[in-house]
This record gives C-alpha cells, structure tokens and sequence, in this order.
C-alpha cells in the first residue's frame, strides 16, 4: 500500500508502529499544496495531530473531500473531541498508535465501501461501516478487537479455527500477543452476546473455536 504521513517529521512512535504494520509511508512536507497528480498516487493519508490540530484537521479533510482520499488521523486524547468534524472516508485511532490497530484500521478504509454494509447472524448485525453492533435490535458495547474477532466469525461460520490461525487472520501475523488472547476475547464475546448467544462459538477441545 502506497501511505503517506503528515507532517514531514512524524514522531518516532508513529514511524516504529507503521514500521511494525508492515508500511513505508511517504513523508508529505507541503500538503496544502499538494495537487491531484500527486495525491492520486496515494492510497491513503495518514496524519499526526499536533500543536496545529485545527489547522491540519482543516486542511486534511479539504484534501480528502477533493480528492476522494481515505484519512487515517493519529491523535492525543487532548485532541479527541476535534475528531467530531470528520466525516466520510476518514478514521482515527489514539495516540500512541497500535501497529496491529493502524493496519486494520488502515485496510478497512482503503477498502470501505460508502454503503454501509451490514452483517447478519440470526438476530446479530454487525454494521462493517460504522464498527456498530446489535442483537436483537439492542446495541453491544465491543471493543475494537472484540468487534473483528466477532465480524471474522460471523463472515466464517461452521469452520473450525485455531488460535494461531485467529491471531494471524484477526490481529495479524506479525502480532506478539499469545494464544491467550484469543481466549479472553471469546470470553469477552460470550459474555456481551449474553448466555442465549455464547453458545454461538463453541469450544473445540484441543483445537481452536467454531462460529454458528
């Protein structure tokens, strides 16, 4: 994938977790005045907020709107609350950045469809757009993992997994965490799905997990 970073001097976090996702973004000195010949050859931007916040916040969703290029923002938790003025085609995670989070996030905004496609499993819906999820028409508050180890079931079903194939198809194959992972976040699952539904992912004993 073809990512640029805003500003030119990324801090040194952002550059290791990029690194870790497996990207080599290009480093954008000038991005108020980039022009289309340029921009096109991005598949997206990636932009670290910093003293300037607002202006760049300005100035990355001009780009986006006129260009039709998907933004990832990096932000501190002091600069959350400007996040609401972005819209469409943009995404955000908090800083310090995840590598595991920001290939996700990255892949999903690269790819993402401006429909919102909703997933169903019996009275589940899960909506790929907004990262929403209801059963029985009641939201579930799921963390981000939660969410794409439950949206890889449910796109899977009736297949047996590992843990290992889990942690390579959900959180990636460069990720560090151990096979225990996978299990609290099952248990998690099985938890917020409520006891009617945690016997939609069933134990396989000495395997893995199977969805439906």
């Amino acid at each position: 994938m073809n990512v640029a970073v805003w500003p030119a001097e990324p801090s040194p976090g952002l550059l290791k977790a990029m690194a870790l996702a497996g990207f080599d973004p290009t480093l954008i000195t000038d991005l108020p005045d980039a022009d289309r010949d340029i921009v096109s050859d991005w598949e997206a931007l990636v932009v670290e907020l910093d003293d300037e916040a607002p202006h760049q916040l300005r100035t990355v969703l001009r780009i986006s709107q006129e260009f039709g290029v998907p933004v990832l923002i990096v932000a501190g938790r002091d600069h959350a609350m400007l996040l609401e003025s972005a819209g469409a085609g943009t995404d955000f995670v908090l800083d310090p950045a995840d590598p595991v989070e920001i290939r996700l996030r990255l892949r999903r905004i690269i790819r993402s469809d401006p429909v919102d496609h909703v997933v169903h499993f019996k009275d589940l819906a899960l909506n790929t757009a907004t990262y929403q999820a209801t059963v029985a028409g009641r939201p579930v508050d799921l963390t981000y993992m939660e969410y794409e180890l439950l949206r890889f079931f449910v796109e899977h079903q009736g297949r047996v997994w590992s843990r290992e194939q889990l942690l390579s198809k959900v959180w990636g194959y460069d990720y560090y965490g151990g096979a225990r992972t996978v299990d609290v976040h099952v248990r998690r699952l099985r938890s917020k799905l409520g006891e009617e539904r945690a016997s939609w992912i069933t134990t396989v004993r000495s395997v893995g997990y199977r969805f439906g």
